[in-house]
Parts: C-alpha cells; structure tokens; sequence
C-alpha cells in the first residue's frame, strides 16, 4: 500500500472492537473513548469520550463526530515509516485529533513513538526529547485493540511550516462581470499565478486560457509574463491542429516543453464542480493526436471525493485522470520559490499528484 486514504483510516477504526473503551496515549488525560458508529467508506466516525474519574458517565455524553474531512487531512500527510505529528497536522480546528491519534494507535499497522527533537540554538545543536507521534508501519501490523509504544533512533528537525505568499491581484472585467463568488475567482487566480511560476521554474511556456490572460498581478497582465504563450497558433507541437487549438482555449493551464513535450493539461476547479473542466479536457484529447501527457484536475483537498467520483465516470476514464491538491501546488510553488529547483525530470511532478481514475 503506497498511499493511504480516509477510507483506509475509516476501515481500520471500523475493525476496533466496538465493546471496548479506549485510554487517550496521554496518560494525562483519563478520559475514555468508545466508538459508536463507524460510516464506511470514508466516514464520519461517531464516538463518545467521559472521565470516569470526574464522577461522568458515557451515557451523560453526546456524540462527537470525527469527520471526513479530518480523515482525508490526516491520510494524505500519512506516509510509512516516518512518524507523524497529528497536533501539527490537523491543527487547532480538530478538536477530536487526539480521539482520531489514539484510535488509529489501537489499530494493527500504526504504533506510536517519541523521536528525538533536533534542536539549533547558537549554532549548536541537541537532540531533545521529543513529541508524541504516530507511526504507520504496513508491514509489522500488532494485535487489534493495543496501543504499542514503537522505539525508535529517528530524529526530527521541525522546520516552520512552508507558507506561500500571493500579492495583489485585479481580475479581468470579464471574470467581474460573471455572477461567481469574487472571493472563488480570487482563489482560482491565485493556483493559475502558482501553476505558471511553478512551469517557469521547470523550464515549461504555459498556456493560461484565453479569458484569464487580462489578470492583472505585479502591476503587470498575465499574458505579459515570460514564458506565458500568447497564440496557440504559435507553439510547435499544436500549431497544426486547428481543432485541439480551438479545444484548448479556455483549458485554464497547458504547460509545454521544448516544442516536443506537453507535461500537464490542467482544469482548475473551485467549487464551481469539475464535470466541466473534464469535458473541456476530453475535447482537447478528441482533437489531438495521442500524446503522452497528464490530465489534470487541480481542486481544493477537500474536493478530493468529487474528483474521484467524477473522473471515474465511464466518459471521462480515458483521461486517467489525476489529481492535484491546492496543498501539493502550494507545495511544489513554496519549494520552487525558495530553492529555484531545475533540471528534475517530468516525473517529479508524478510525486505531487495522485492518481484517481
């Protein structure tokens, strides 16, 4: 198993004994947890937690939800071997991560552990003691319904979390005058403007759609970046194909490659459903000649269920469809802005999106 999803997290509390009560990893906290309803295939989880110690009773307490949302969050972080911050990863918007931290170490593929804390002062560094983890480990599963402390020799250097940084934008007339949500055409602006510096870095032209070249960012439009295409009519590899060019002018970004590569065809979609950009995308493919390339949906994470479903339909299964998270885009943008990368093969962008048809 390379990747985990919240259908596997939901799976897995679902295969705890629903009998049972469960102690919180702090040993701190005396609450108990029981689950009461596992929701399959990806949740939500409905649990009840009491403190026996301060007189409650399970049967005094509401349900508390886990959701799917909080699942997907903590799968996509997830990767095996390599401890896991839940605190960290979920954030101070959960309040039931402790809950979903302590199901998961009951369950046979994660254990939790204490690496050790790297840590810089003055130039001198030490190894502290460190934070509570988790830790997925596939190929050592533990007995079903225990908590199994993993002792480990690995070491974590808790770098701030990346944050990517967008100046101010003004969009065209023509996006002012449609009746989306101004803040949702912000948002969408924002992942074109990351898509084409991340396809400057890689050395890629980009092809930005046709009525989104007028943005205006930097004090300066869109269509007058470097490297941003500006006549399809122009780019070698599609020039000669009138019918893909009139198919790819309102695909939000192409990006291409030397005159002989098209790495990615790529739909932003921001809750505006994703049905259209992967008509969009099928119409180009009708039109061109096979090639190789990605087509790409690039969303919200928490639109990662619509996308499956919608990619999955028997029209749109030629696409093979993957999927690339606001959150890996940022990524790769961060990691581009502060590292100026160049000179890694196509495939590396395969490390920042899924496979979801």
């Amino acid at each position: 198993m390379e990747k985990l999803t919240a259908q596997n997290l939901a799976a897995f509390i679902n295969q705890l004994p629903k009998q049972n009560s469960y102690q919180y990893l702090n040993p701190k906290n005396k609450s108990l947890i029981k689950i009461d309803h596992v929701e399959l295939p990806e949740g939500p989880i409905r649990i009840r937690r009491w403190n026996p110690s301060k007189g409650e009773t399970i049967d005094s307490k509401k349900q508390v939800t886990i959701s799917s949302q909080m699942l997907w969050r903590l799968a996509n972080a997830i990767q095996a071997n390599q401890p896991i911050n839940a605190d960290r990863t979920l954030g101070a918007s959960y309040n039931t991560r402790s809950v979903l931290e302590t199901l998961l170490a009951h369950t046979p593929q994660f254990y939790y552990c204490y690496p050790g804390r790297i840590e810089s002062i003055n130039s001198r560094t030490k190894i502290k003691e460190g934070h509570k983890h988790l830790l997925w480990k596939p190929d050592s599963p533990h007995e079903n319904g225990k908590a199994i402390l993993a002792e480990t020799d690995i070491v974590i250097s808790e770098i701030p979390s990346m944050e990517v940084y967008y100046d101010s934008l003004v969009l065209p007339q023509s996006k002012e005058s449609t009746n989306l949500d101004i803040e949702i055409q912000r948002r969408h602006a924002q992942i074109q403007i990351a898509l084409y510096f991340i396809g400057q870095q890689l050395g890629f032209r980009t092809w930005i759609a046709q009525n989104d070249k007028g943005l205006m960012y930097q004090n300066k439009r869109l269509g007058e970046y470097d490297g941003v295409i500006n006549r399809l009519e122009e780019e070698v590899l599609i020039k000669s194909h009138s019918d893909a060019i009139k198919a790819a002018l309102l695909i939000d970004c192409i990006w291409f490659k030397n005159g002989k590569l098209m790495p990615a065809v790529m739909e932003v979609e921001h809750s505006t459903g994703v049905t259209s950009g992967l008509t969009r995308m099928l119409n180009f493919k009708n039109h061109f000649p096979p090639f190789p390339t990605r087509y790409v949906i690039v969303a919200s994470d928490d639109d990662r269920k619509k996308v499956v479903q919608e990619a999955n339909k028997p029209q749109f299964k030629e696409l093979e469809v993957k999927f690339f998270p606001y959150s890996a885009v940022e990524e790769l943008y961060s990691l581009c802005q502060r590292r100026k990368i160049q000179g890694v093969s196509q495939e590396f962008l395969d490390s920042f999106m899924e496979k979801v048809a």
